[in-house]
């Protein structure tokens, strides 16, 4: 069963698309690569991939469009345009998406994943909103965003996990080294796993748990390399199918 959903986002001053497939089970959000929209994990078969796990009833798959990624791709605005979208991206995503999850779904945490930069956007809302996310799952990550943006603003600094992780403390981090972030790479055509390793340290350093794994180099920065870590990790992490 897929549905669609569209709103005005304020915070983004302008239109996201939240989009649905399933009946049933753990809410999973996957987000998509740069700029890409709602139904990019469709497209590109990441929904068939996951077929059984949603039809048995295990995971509620929802996706949304990547706004501030669009942006990101095509130059729109200047750079400080571009970074202030990035943080109020994030800031949508956990207060107007994940509510319409919640309100669709139950109020459970999500599990966020993506790929490339949309495996940035995981660990970043996970470390931002530890209380609305219970497990990251982050394939062939771009973490250090900056060249893509073009410049750096306090909003980057906010909407970078690499940037805000080191400074955290308080109740924010004690509920984040209850969550989980896993850091899925191959070293095959145009795969960095250096960046998951990056990033693996600034988390480390904090506490919060994570694991690096390393595919090798028959995976490359494509879909088929998603379609099977992605079904992997969800059994593994959520104990489903």
């Amino acid at each position: 069963m897929k549905t669609v959903e569209r709103w005005h986002s304020d915070r983004m001053r302008q239109d996201i698309t939240l989009v649905r497939w399933g009946h049933d089970g753990a809410p999973v959000l996957i987000l998509p690569t740069a700029g890409g929209d709602a139904e990019e994990i469709e497209r590109h078969k990441m929904v068939r991939h996951l077929q059984d796990l949603v039809d048995a009833g295990h995971i509620r798959v929802y996706s949304c469009d990547s706004v501030a990624g669009k942006a990101m791709m095509h130059s729109w605005g200047d750079v400080g345009y571009r970074c202030w979208l990035l943080n109020q991206f994030h800031q949508a995503v956990a207060k107007e998406v994940v509510p319409a999850m919640q309100a669709d779904s139950g109020h459970q945490l999500v599990t966020v994943a993506g790929s490339s930069i949309g495996a940035f956007n995981s660990v970043a809302l996970i470390a931002r909103f530890p209380q609305l996310f219970r497990v990251a799952i982050a394939m062939s990550g771009t973490f250090d965003i900056q060249r893509f943006i073009g410049g750096y603003t306090d909003d980057l600094f906010y909407s970078s996990p690499q940037r805000f992780i080191p400074g955290m403390s308080g109740p924010a981090l004690d509920l984040l080294r209850q969550r989980f972030v896993m850091l899925a790479s191959g070293t095959g055509a145009w795969e960095d796993v250096d960046e998951s390793w990056r990033m693996a340290d600034v988390l480390g350093a904090q506490g919060i748990p994570n694991r690096v794994d390393n595919w090798g180099p028959d995976y490359e920065h494509e879909w088929p390399t998603w379609w099977a870590m992605l079904p992997q990790y969800l059994r593994e992490l959520l104990g489903v199918g």
